[in-house]
């Protein structure tokens, strides 16, 4: 097999799958190829989400995330349909436990209609019940457009599709080890060998600021790598989950909240947490990586986000540390969950990009630099949105001239 391509993706995950796909589907001639440097595919992210269909109804209209979710929304639900990957659109409802988060829930419903989103309704207090039979709350909102799906099987069929139906290449275990933009290509240095490709589109996840580092020594960009772990109700309380069931968004952190959700695998999760991960990759609860927490502390970023969000973090570590904590804020949903309905579940890690001066990187971010394209942040609702920004990715291939 030649090492030289036309174009290379970085991550076998669902946004570096999508990329491929869409770009083979612009250019079925080129050789493609997509670089991963675990075993299989959606190792990481793409494996470890709450597998939800987001609606888009949190982002602020025109932002990327919002024109990407919406547009993924679609796209997924159709690519689904078209594959038998397994999803239902069975709808969520985002519930204010207290008067106080009555106008952030209006706030949120604005946003829905700006974003497109139709049959949203307003649910007054004495009709939750009707959607969530065990929720109590002062008033929620009912998102119709909101599902759920197997992210894993959609990852697997992405890259089946490539492979043996485009004729693209995929290679696992090659984990990139430096980046060099020549005059008119990129070389790649990876474990099982180098390769050459006219252009490299970047899709690397939890590890997108150390690949974008290769080529950009003034990346303002740092990963800090935040983990949310998940009980699951036992087999006999799944009753009290009809569907999905969320929070109001506290606006002092930035993640939505412990919540339920029914799995398309089966079974209903509760949470998840959100607290520092001393390990990028590493889910298991005591799970450390000297490297991870030297570059994380050593961000000058990381501390103004400690400073700004360390009293909310310090309860949020605080539930993690304590299931009865857990469970209190897991009843301002369904006041009948009992810490004993609650066994442990999984974890996953989000990769979220933080810059120099301590902002946490709300939308997408995508950087050209040189000869390669990089997704520096791609968090919730990436998974959604993955067709969506594969197109995307494509079309900025297109605009180099490709």
């Amino acid at each position: 097999m030649s090492n030289k391509y036309d174009i290379i993706v970085i991550g076998a995950g669902l946004v570096g799958l999508s990329s491929a796909y869409q770009l083979k589907k612009i250019y079925p001639d080129k050789r493609i190829l997509v670089l991963e440097k675990e075993n299989h595919v959606a190792a990481h992210q793409s494996g470890h989400n709450s597998g939800v269909i987001h609606s888009g109804i949190y982002y602020k209209p025109g932002s990327l995330k919002a024109l990407n979710c919406i547009s993924g929304y679609n796209s997924i639900v159709e690519f689904s349909e078209r594959h038998d990957i397994p999803y239902e659109i069975c709808g969520k409802l985002i519930v204010a436990t207290d008067v106080s988060e009555i106008s952030r829930l209006h706030d949120i419903h604005t946003r829905g209609v700006g974003n497109g989103l139709q049959g949203i309704t307003i649910v007054e207090k004495d009709r939750i019940k009707d959607f969530e039979p065990h929720v109590s709350g002062e008033l929620a909102l009912w998102v119709p457009q909101t599902g759920i799906i197997d992210f894993p099987a959609v990852a697997e069929k992405l890259a089946d599709l490539f492979q043996n139906e485009q004729g693209g290449d995929l290679i696992l275990g090659a984990k990139v080890v430096s980046i060099q933009n020549k005059d008119s290509h990129s070389v790649i240095e990876t474990s099982v060998g180098h390769f050459e490709a006219s252009y490299v589109v970047c899709c690397a996840g939890l590890q997108s600021d150390r690949i974008a580092n290769f080529v950009d020594e003034a990346n303002d960009l740092r990963i800090i790598p935040f983990k949310g772990s998940y009980y699951k109700l036992k087999a006999e309380k799944e009753y009290l989950v009809k569907n999905l069931i969320y929070p109001v968004p506290d606006p002092k952190f930035p993640f939505l909240g412990v919540h339920f959700t029914r799995m398309m695998r089966g079974g209903v999760e509760a949470g998840p947490n959100a607290v520092l991960s001393l390990s990028r990759e590493g889910y298991k609860n005591w799970s450390f990586d000297l490297r991870d927490v030297l570059e994380t502390f050593g961000w000058p970023g990381f501390w103004k986000i400690a400073a700004k969000y360390g009293q909310t973090g310090i309860g949020e570590i605080y539930r993690t540390l304590s299931k009865s904590a857990f469970t209190s804020a897991l009843q301002k949903l369904i006041p009948e969950i009992a810490e004993d309905d609650l066994v442990e579940g999984g974890a996953g890690i989000r990769a979220q990009a933080c810059s120099r001066k301590g902002q946490l990187v709300d939308d997408f971010d995508i950087k050209k630099i040189g000869h390669t394209i990089h997704i520096r942040n791609a968090p919730s609702p990436a998974a959604t949105s993955c067709l969506s920004i594969g197109a995307t990715v494509a079309s900025e291939i297109q605009k180099l001239g490709f």
